[in-house]
This record gives C-alpha cells, structure tokens and sequence, in this order.
C-alpha cells in the first residue's frame, strides 16, 4: 500500500509542474513544493492567478524586414 502511495503522490506532483507551467509559473518549483504538500499545492495552482505575461513590443521579429507581400515593414 504504501508503494502505490507514493506513487500516487508522485504523479500528482508531475501533474502540478505541468499544470503551473499553463500558468507562467516555474514547474520545478512547483514540482518540489507538491512533493510536500501535495493536494494543498494542487488548490494553489488553481486559484491563485497566473503570473502576468509581458506583452508583445509591437514591432516584427529580429530579422524581419518585409510583410508577406514582399513590402519593406
């Protein structure tokens, strides 16, 4: 029983890191943190709210001087 246990928790800390990754937040951290607190980590992944993502600086790529239709951007 107790083999199974620790299989159980061990895949759900695998299930956390991959859930914190869709959230902008670091998997191995979470990885580690669910080894010890395991379903506690699970309900804080879920309702704590996801990191903010810097948005985008408005201009093309490095490297790209042209749109599709061949004009200069």
């Amino acid at each position: 029983m107790n083999r199974e246990y620790g299989v159980g928790w061990g895949t759900l800390a695998l299930i956390n890191a991959g859930l914190a990754q869709t959230k902008h937040r670091s998997a191995l951290t979470w990885f580690l943190i669910s080894l010890f607190i395991g379903p506690i980590a699970t309900f804080l992944i879920v309702v704590l709210d996801a990191e903010p993502v810097a948005p985008p600086s408005g201009g093309p790529p490095a490297g790209f001087t042209r749109d599709p239709l061949g004009r200069s951007v």
